[in-house]
């Protein structure tokens, strides 16, 4: 398995396909079989896509002080540099997205365009993620993982989002069964009450081609944080997937056909990038 040295830290990453490169990053809780389990590269196109600090196979967890977005997209650039890599079309899905949103924002030399799935932030951390999750890495801290989960799945918190969402409840259980749950758990206090930056104009900036993907029926990805995007990035393109408790098949098939779409108008050898403001 590949890895990359950075920091005193060993990350994880995978690669497949040949051509213009796209880094797709993972969220909160998952690694780098998110977004390989997700989408496949056309030809000429490079997927890539490496396990976070405090995620998958990424170890050691490092300076906890170092668990934040603005060091994610920090390591991003290392990943590209280690890589000799120019540039690359960045995205992700939620933390991912938040993570590349900053990048596209501090690194736009290195950002041939952005790709914003299912967005769990704007420009400040989501009041109920930070509360929700800020309980579970509290419960993992006293009561230890096993025991955390039966506490928490008796409550109110719990309940109300298995009844919106299961797909969403079982996203949240994952987070007491990871075999590095309280090694990690540093995580989960700090990555919910960051942001990828603070003033949503500075959105406007972002001169490159983007697309945002969002769902309903997700209270952990509001739908509207999609629209939000969206109406403030200039030029982005929005597209709706199908929920995944709605069906799980469906909605890996939208993520597959958006985003290649995507690739495919706007950096296949036979298109040409350009300012989607223009």
């Amino acid at each position: 398995m590949p890895y990359f040295k950075h920091d005193g830290l060993e990350f994880h990453y995978q690669d497949k396909g040949e051509g213009t490169p796209f880094i797709f990053q993972h969220g909160l809780g998952g690694d780098v079989s998110q977004p390989f389990g997700l989408f496949s590269p056309p030809p000429d196109f490079r997927l890539l896509a490496f396990d976070c600090r405090g995620h998958g196979q990424t170890h050691p967890l490092g300076d906890p002080a170092k668990i934040r977005i603005s060091s994610f997209a920090d390591d991003l650039r290392t990943f590209m540099d280690q890589l000799k890599l120019k540039q690359a079309v960045v995205g992700g899905i939620s933390m991912g997205a938040a993570i590349t949103l900053n990048f596209t924002l501090r690194y736009p030399e290195r950002a041939l365009g952005l790709v914003q799935s299912r967005a769990a932030w704007l420009d400040g951390p989501m009041e109920q993620n930070a509360r929700v999750f800020g309980e579970i890495a509290r419960l993992i801290r006293k009561e230890g993982p096993e025991r955390g989960f039966e506490i928490f799945e008796k409550s109110k918190d719990y309940l109300e989002m298995k009844r919106q969402s299961t797909d969403s409840a079982n996203a949240l259980e994952r987070h007491f069964t990871h075999p590095r749950a309280l090694e990690t758990v540093v995580k989960l206090e700090q990555i919910p009450v960051d942001a990828p930056n603070f003033n949503r104009e500075e959105w406007r900036s972002i001169q490159v081609p983007t697309l945002v993907l969002a769902n309903r029926q997700d209270p952990i990805h509001p739908y509207e944080y999609g629209e939000v995007l969206a109406q403030i990035i200039p030029g982005a393109e929005f597209r709706e997937l199908t929920p995944k408790s709605v069906d799980l098949d469906r909605h890996g098939e939208d993520v597959q056909r958006f985003l290649e779409e995507f690739l495919l108008k706007y950096f296949s050898k036979n298109s040409s990038p350009r300012n989607p403001s223009c």
